[in-house]
């Protein structure tokens, strides 16, 4: 069997919008990615910053796209939420819920009782997304709050995308409590640590590579939580965001799609001013790269290009990434 990328890993995890689907239909090449993983018995885990949705509701969409999934091979935030406050405040504890149908399922699972007003005095608030959120929840969850109430959010994105284009996500939902509060919630999702660190518990997993095709959510989240990473253009960052990335957020490995795990590992060597991916180099030039040498993989200019970019950004002489894109081809 050809040496993987995954094969230096014991399990792999999944970010799911971008990754394995893009809204209603799959990611090119994901399901067939995925049974191959499974048939070499890599350990699958799939995890989303999304509340909305329970566990089962995640596993019955994957499995409708061709992706065999069991729910307890989903973590979702609203878990990693119901957890933290599981461990504060132990089984039977009373929370104020605010989100939608995964929210309470969240709660269920660990024990937790889920109430509706501020004035059943709840000791925690957990505020996740739901479709049909209505204003009143954001107000009980705000006298609840200013009563002393423990506050979790599942996750802080501002926004979600739909097949129709952005919109205001569950963070949006939180800016509004917090104008109305002198508290910050806890955070459960992604890049905070309680989601990747509740998947990596459920899974077992003891050296897993985190799949993401967002730099400041799944690849800073992977960071935080001492996770080696994959990032993949399959979703919403590209190359301009790759050699734009700050320390924190900076993936270990690039891929067009998931199916990354599958081909020989990519090795970038720098010394001093060049990279070297392969029998390709990149070397510095002023604020740009030169390139010599044909790549033995279609992004192997791009993996040497950011790691020069990063190199230079953190020594204070960053790079024009509009000149180093032309130089790929790809401004």
């Amino acid at each position: 069997m050809t040496a993987a990328l995954v094969d230096g890993y014991d399990a792999a995890l999944f970010d799911l919008d971008g990754v394995v689907y893009l809204g209603p239909v799959a990611v090119e090449g994901a399901p067939e990615g995925l049974a191959e993983l499974r048939r070499r018995g890599v350990a699958l885990g799939y995890v989303t910053n999304n509340a909305a949705r329970s566990p089962g509701v995640v596993a019955e969409h994957l499995v409708s796209l061709g992706v065999p999934a069991r729910p307890e091979d989903v973590v979702t935030s609203a878990q990693a939420a119901a957890r933290l406050l599981r461990e504060r405040f132990g089984a039977g504890a009373r929370v104020l819920a605010v989100g939608g149908e995964g929210v309470l399922a969240a709660l269920a699972e660990q024990d937790l009782v889920a109430l509706r007003s501020a004035d059943d005095d709840p000791v925690a608030v957990i505020q996740g997304f739901g479709f049909a959120l209505a204003w009143q929840e954001l107000n009980e969850a705000a006298i609840a709050i200013n009563r002393g109430a423990h506050w979790v959010a599942t996750n802080d994105d501002p926004t979600r995308p739909t097949d129709r284009g952005l919109v205001p996500g569950n963070g949006a939902a939180v800016a509004a409590v917090q104008l109305a509060v002198r508290v910050r919630p806890e955070v459960a999702g992604k890049p905070h640590r309680p989601l990747l660190d509740d998947t990596v518990r459920r899974t077992g997993a003891q050296r897993p590579v985190f799949v993401g095709d967002r730099l400041d959510t799944d690849i800073a989240g992977a960071v935080a939580a001492g996770l080696d990473s994959l990032l993949v253009l399959s979703g919403s960052h590209g190359p301009r965001d790759l050699l734009e990335a700050p320390d924190g957020s900076r993936p270990t490995h690039l891929g067009a799609d998931l199916r990354a795990l599958l081909q020989p590992p990519r090795e970038a060597r720098v010394e001093g001013d060049s990279c070297a991916v392969g029998p390709l180099t990149a070397t510095v030039e002023g604020q740009s790269i030169t390139l010599d040498g044909a790549p033995e993989d279609p992004l192997d200019p791009l993996r040497a290009a950011a790691r020069l970019a990063w190199r230079a950004a953190d020594a204070g002489r960053p790079l024009d990434v509009d000149a180093v894109l032309a130089v790929l081809g790809l401004g």
